[in-house]
């Protein structure tokens, strides 16, 4: 990788000619896109909107899935959800995941369960998260230190601009894909992978492609929405209800030995 951008484009690069965005939706917590092959894709939403918007008098309905795609490079954030959703509303359709080598990680699987895996693992270990997950302690309380980063941190949590210096240091990884938005991403696996940490993506915003693992991410771990939110009316009131829906959680490893999912 020659350019932090190289990441984005090559994912870009991959997208369908002949795919359109059919609804693209903001959400307060979560941005979708639906596309024309029936594909949803979701982005955390981010509100920095700082910088003018790329395309703010172009709707996204109707214009190739490639195009809405290329919002991700924006530094509105609130247009990059767009373009990370739209990203994820192809890599996200569960024929196109198993195309890619994504396996389904397990029925009933929630978000919750997601450090499950690592339980034993992390024991005596240095572990960092970037992303605040509440749920994560719970699953790694055996690790020796755990540190959180998150750029608005809770009580105990590390301000994100810790990652310099924690990442090198930790054993174990973890990173929310919503800094693909905000453009961290790229330094954030340059510091974790280069560290030799084992490195884990995790969330709802997570594309799941390959190229990932070729990076050095050890485990590369999305999200599937079920069928029926394939339709405006459902993804209005998802969005409405600020949750993500129901869907089902794939992973690829990229270790001949990965931790069991």
């Amino acid at each position: 990788m020659t350019s932090r951008w190289d990441i984005y484009d090559a994912l870009i690069d991959d997208l369908p000619e002949d795919v359109t965005v059919t609804v693209s939706d903001r959400g307060a917590r979560w941005t979708r896109v639906l596309n024309s092959a029936g594909g949803v894709g979701s982005a955390w939403t981010m509100r920095g909107v700082s910088r003018p918007a790329l395309s703010a008098d172009l709707p996204d309905a109707g214009r190739p899935v490639r195009d809405v795609a290329a919002l991700v490079r924006s530094w509105n954030l609130a247009e990059a959800s767009v373009g990370l959703a739209a990203i994820n509303s192809w890599y996200s359709r569960p024929e196109v995941a198993a195309e890619h080598g994504f396996v389904p990680t397990g029925a009933g699987l929630t978000w919750r369960e997601v450090f499950d895996p690592y339980a034993d693992a992390v024991e005596g270990r240095t572990v960092a998260i970037v992303g605040h997950f509440p749920f994560a302690r719970r699953a790694l309380w055996r690790a020796a230190d755990l540190q959180t980063l998150e750029r608005t941190p809770e009580p105990g949590d590390y301000p994100d601009t810790a990652c310099e210096y924690l990442l090198p240091e930790a054993d174990y990884v973890f990173i929310s894909s919503s800094s693909f938005v905000n453009k961290t991403a790229p330094r954030l696996l340059d510091l974790a992978v280069g560290g030799g940490a084992h490195t884990v993506l995790v969330g709802p915003s997570t594309p799941m492609h390959p190229l990932l693992l070729d990076l050095g991410v050890d485990t590369v771990t999305g999200y599937i929405p079920d069928p029926e939110a394939a339709s405006a009316d459902t993804i209005k009131t998802l969005s409405a209800s600020g949750e993500i829906g129901p869907g089902a959680r794939m992973h690829q490893h990229r270790a001949a030995t990965p931790v069991r999912q």
